[in-house]
């Protein structure tokens, strides 16, 4: 399993302390320092959409004022490719799934079984 996001997102440190206190092994990417680039991307996109995996509500897109550009979804994809910052945290990719974000009951349905 990869946990893919930076740690000093909130999300990110509640997934990473989800697995650990359920001893569950994993590999942690920060995307900070190890940008995920195209093809990481539209693998991702092969199995969740493109609004569950762009961040619309973070600082990073408020600065790039991104709203006003008014996206579609190929202009999302290219910004997510550009700027990591605007993906969804935190990205896991455990079997053959892709899980966007925390939630502590999609986990325990997902990793407690």
């Amino acid at each position: 399993m990869k946990v893919y996001g930076i740690k000093t997102c909130g999300s990110v440190r509640k997934a990473i302390k989800f697995f650990n206190d359920n001893e569950i092994e994993f590999d942690f990417i920060d995307i900070r320092k190890e940008p995920q680039g195209k093809e990481k991307i539209e693998s991702w996109l092969k199995k969740i959409s493109i609004d569950k995996l762009f961040n619309n509500k973070g600082t990073k897109y408020r600065t790039l004022k991104l709203k006003e550009l008014n996206l579609d979804d190929e202009g999302k994809k290219e910004w997510l490719i550009k700027e990591n910052m605007l993906l969804k945290r935190p990205i896991i990719e455990f079997k053959d799934q892709v899980i966007v974000g925390f939630d502590e009951q999609l986990y325990a349905s997902i990793f407690l079984r």
